[in-house]
């Protein structure tokens, strides 16, 4: 199996969410991997599938428009009528307009973040998930078959079951539930796709199946043959189902929070493997700025989460603990500004959505003001004593450490011990926290899908509130020093955030094609010749050949003169077939036993000569010369092999590799083994 030689992609993409309160009726009837992995009821009418459906029909409007846009748009350059110009000209701005329309009342529906927040009445900022990209159905049957019949010579009709499932699979694959079933089923159906290239994907012929996917924000619709373009669309519902699953968490719980930061540095582990393996996609949400916009805003998810499980562990109110929630709030900001500065790239300004581009500037405000705020609780709730302890030593070393720049006036030592600095020091960061509070109420007010949001106006209208009252118990009427400027908080946290890697070992399938034989032989990149059946006649002296390795067994030499050679075997040959029986996975044990049994009568084998083709094959064929186990390596993969790279699961154009060493010669143009001493992984029959 071979490492990714290059990583470029053509792609193209909708959106699509799924619902978990109902599962399918129709489970993958399977053949032997037995899938039992289902997708969601799609008329489950629940609030998602509702939203999901309203998703799809706008998609389905945009794809029309579109293809109306494009014929008026020809028509337009082909003409030379002036007045059918204009006529087109008319209905292309009718066209565009119902486009502008679609696309906004779509945006509006992508920006719908209430119905994938948790159910807990606990007060929680919302968080951002992304919807599931949407697609068309596929029908691999005639495509699979025409292959099966072509390339491997065999009777596609026996292979039906196995395409159904795999349809099937595919369809399933379409409503994941929100949960951990949902993303298993995603995987699988990735792993599958292994398999499915490795059989039927030629590296310079595509399989003329068509993947219709569309954008997870704009719906615009893409297609393309290419079959890496349908990994990367499911690796993204990976990573936006995860999300998902983050933000339904309830973070009212320890618990609750550990899941959700599990999710979101899951999210942005499979958000940063499509940026780093796919290249030239024809749509923006698995372009390169949009992916690594979305890393930063998982990451930023994840902060926010650290902070949230902060503050529900944090019981004291020390002055030293306050601080560090100050410093926490503080990095939770810097990192949401970090994600807003990704928004507003050129690419990304006007493919973001609002609501996401004003919940991101809402929150970086937000905690900011938090921020000030617990600043000031450290500096004006908790006193030192009049005799210094190790406590006040280690609380005054973290205020030296708690601004990134060093303020004007007395020392901070000396503000720490002088009750009316503080309270002047403290009423500076209140200030500063209100000031905050209250650009994030105005930012919220003016996004209309935010100000729908209930819980994220409680959770402002709070806040606000309790930095006002703090502020009022502070003020003086005999106060009239002007208040000072705040310092900048230093942002500090004591757990940065991860991005986990995506594990393509946790959900193991078996190949669905696999009585095509083994992919070490049996592959889309292999050629052979047609079958030959070769009669053989036990004489004196044997068979006269020598077999070697398994899965299937390989004719490593023929005698000179012998009865094999005689009867038109050759060295290179595979053995498929013993008077009948389909032997491709065969051990060397079991085919030995077969030719023996034959005695007088002799036996009738199947054969297949490999030609010049693909060096992965031939790697293969000589690790099999060489007495390797000759089970499927995909298989091993996902059995959990370790040090096995998970970048060898995307095969993009692949660059044929030279093989040095003496194992293997060409005879003609047949691919042949030396015939040499015999080892003790073959042996003379």
């Amino acid at each position: 199996m071979e490492e990714p030689a290059t990583r470029e992609l053509e792609m193209s993409l909708s959106d699509g969410n799924s619902d978990d309160e109902m599962p399918s009726t129709l489970p993958a009837e399977g053949s032997h991997s037995g899938s039992i992995r289902k997708g969601c009821d799609p008329f489950a009418q629940t609030q998602r599938s509702k939203l999901q459906h309203r998703r799809a029909r706008i998609n389905q409007q945009i794809n029309k428009e579109m293809r109306m846009r494009a014929g008026a748009e020809n028509l337009f350059r082909a003409t030379t009528n002036n007045k059918v110009k204009e006529t087109v000209a008319l209905e292309l701005s009718f066209v565009n307009s119902n486009l502008q329309l679609l696309k906004e009342e779509l945006e509006e529906l992508n920006s719908n973040m209430e119905v994938y927040q948790t159910d807990s009445e606990a007060i929680n900022v919302p968080m951002i998930p992304l919807g599931l990209k949407e697609t068309k159905e596929v029908d691999f049957t005639v495509s699979i078959q025409d292959f099966i019949c072509e390339h491997y010579g065999e009777d596609s009709s026996l292979y039906d079951k196995e395409i159904k499932e795999l349809m099937e699979l595919r369809q399933a694959m379409r409503t994941p539930s929100r949960n951990q079933a949902g993303l298993e089923l995603l995987m699988e159906y990735y792993n599958q796709l292994y398999y499915l290239d490795q059989r039927f994907f030629p590296q310079h012929r595509n399989l003329g199946v068509h993947f219709h996917w569309y954008d997870s924000l704009t719906g615009v619709p893409s297609c393309q043959r290419t079959l890496a373009f349908e990994k990367g669309s499911v690796l993204f519902n990976i990573g936006a189902l995860y999300t998902q699953i983050g933000a339904r968490q309830d973070r009212s719980v320890t618990a609750g929070i550990d899941r959700a930061v599990d999710a979101f540095q899951r999210a942005a582990g499979a958000f940063n493997y499509l940026k780093e393996n796919f290249s030239n996609a024809p749509s923006l949400d698995m372009s390169g700025p949009s992916l690594c916009m979305l890393v930063r805003l998982m990451i930023a998810q994840v902060q926010e989460c650290v902070f949230e499980r902060v503050t529900l562990t944090t019981q004291d109110t020390h002055f030293t603990s306050q601080l560090r929630l100050a410093q926490e709030a503080a990095r939770v900001s810097d990192v949401y500004i970090l994600v807003q500065q990704t928004m507003t790239q050129p690419l990304m300004k006007d493919y973001v959505p609002f609501s996401w581009a004003s919940m991101v500037q809402v929150k970086s405000e937000h905690f900011r003001a938090l921020s000030h705020y617990y600043a000031a609780v450290a500096l004006c709730d908790h006193t030192l004593s009049a005799e210094e302890d190790e406590g006040d030593k280690e609380a005054e070393k973290a205020f030296l450490q708690f601004y990134v720049n060093v303020p004007a006036g007395p020392p901070l030592s000396q503000v720490l011990r002088d009750p009316e600095q503080r309270r002047k020091l403290g009423k500076a960061h209140l200030r500063r926290a209100v000031m905050r509070h209250e650009e994030a109420m105005r930012v919220h007010s003016l996004c209309k899908i935010l100000r729908k949001m209930d819980i994220l106006q409680d959770v402002l209208s709070l806040t606000h509130k309790r930095s006002l009252d703090k502020y009022s118990e502070l003020d003086r009427e005999d106060d009239f020093d002007e208040t000072a400027e705040a310092p900048e908080i230093q942002s500090q946290t004591h757990q940065k955030p991860e991005i986990t890697p995506i594990n393509f070992s946790t959900v193991q399938v078996t190949d669905i094609f696999q009585r095509l034989g083994p992919l070490s032989v049996f592959c889309a990149r292999a050629r052979w010749g047609p079958v030959r059946v070769i009669c053989l006649q036990r004489r004196e002296g044997g068979l006269g050949l020598t077999l070697r390795g398994d899965s299937p067994v390989l004719v490593a030499g023929v005698v000179p003169g012998g009865c094999a050679a005689e009867a038109g075997l050759r060295e290179g040959d595979y053995i498929v077939a013993v008077d009948g029986q389909d032997c491709k996975w065969a051990k060397h044990g079991e085919v030995v036993h077969m030719l023996k049994s034959c005695s007088d009568r002799g036996a009738e084998l199947s054969v297949v000569t490999l030609h010049s083709h693909d060096t992965q094959v031939e790697r293969r064929a000589v690790m099999l010369s060489l007495g390797s186990d000759k089970e499927n390596t995909r298989q091993r993969l996902l059995g959990g092999a370790k040090g096995q790279s998970s970048a060898s699961l995307l095969n993009w154009n692949r660059k044929k590799k030279r093989e040095g060493g003496g194992v293997t010669k060409r005879l003609g143009s047949t691919f042949s083994l030396s015939f040499g001493s015999i080892r003790d992984t073959e042996a003379m029959y």
